[in-house]
């Protein structure tokens, strides 16, 4: 018997008509190009492999890869890769004309770096269907003036559209986490709607309006803007950032980005 290890922040769902809602929201097709974040025991795992042809699952407790093989190692599309998913190249599953379906039951611990890292895959990707900790998706989907809102949001936002589907109360999992989980999806824009000269540096100026999230604006990013380039750029100076819109911070990063070196 596995016993659950608090070091991967592993909570396993087994609550089956959980599991069927969940898998039903993805609308598994045969042809899909799937892959499976952290499957534990095969829970989600198993319903999938009736849907698809291709699975891939990447798992980082080596000890969990038996009862895995065990269950589904006859079936021929399955491929398990144990590894830490936020240093695995997801790149490497896609192959043109089959953009890759991601599904994961996310640990609580690494789901915002690990968004971020998925992020970077672009339009490799099709969708990805996430249970992660529900604030963690509130804060995904908030608009500004919500106290929710901050940089996952707006870097979340830039990139895909973001659908906040379903709350998993804590009872569906063993052991019982302490915060309630929610399914999201994403879905990878075909092009933001105002494109970032440099998404990186746009990354670095909503991290740093964000530090100090109390601080108005002219505070926060006094060491990228000035009075008169706030006012130039139609944005208020003495606004919090949890106000802003995400295109007024790509306005704002490609303004910084065009201005000539000091």
């Amino acid at each position: 018997m596995h016993k659950a290890r608090k070091r991967f922040g592993q909570n396993f769902l087994h609550d089956p008509s959980v599991i069927a809602h969940i898998v039903d929201s993805i609308a598994v097709r045969e042809e899909d190009n799937l892959v499976e974040i952290g499957p534990g025991k095969g829970a989600i795992t198993a319903l999938l492999l009736q849907r698809a042809k291709t699975l891939n699952v990447v798992e980082l407790d080596r000890d969990l890869i038996p009862i895995l093989l065990a269950q589904f190692a006859n079936y021929a599309g399955f491929k398990i890769h144990q590894a830490d998913a936020l240093k695995f190249d997801f790149a490497s599953l896609w192959s043109a004309g089959h953009p890759l379906r991601i599904v994961g039951n996310l640990p609580y611990n690494i789901s915002t770096p690990l968004i971020f890292h998925l992020l970077a895959l672009g339009d490799r990707v099709q969708d990805m269907h996430f249970m992660l900790q529900k604030e963690v998706v509130e804060r995904m989907a908030a608009e500004p003036g919500n106290k929710s809102y901050g940089r996952l949001s707006i870097m979340t936002q830039y990139h895909c559209r973001v659908d906040q589907l379903f709350n998993v109360p804590p009872e569906c999992f063993v052991p019982r986490p302490k915060v309630d989980s929610a399914i999201v999806r994403l879905t990878p824009r075909p092009a933001p709607e105002l494109p970032a000269t440099d998404v990186r540096e746009l990354d670095k100026l909503v991290t740093t309006a964000f530090q100090q999230r109390r601080k108005t604006l002219r505070n926060a990013l006094r060491s990228w803007l000035s009075e008169a380039e706030f006012e130039q750029l139609g944005i208020n100076p003495g606004a919090r950032p949890e106000t802003i819109c995400g295109i007024d911070y790509v306005r704002m990063s490609n303004y910084c980005q065009s201005r000539p070196a000091a």
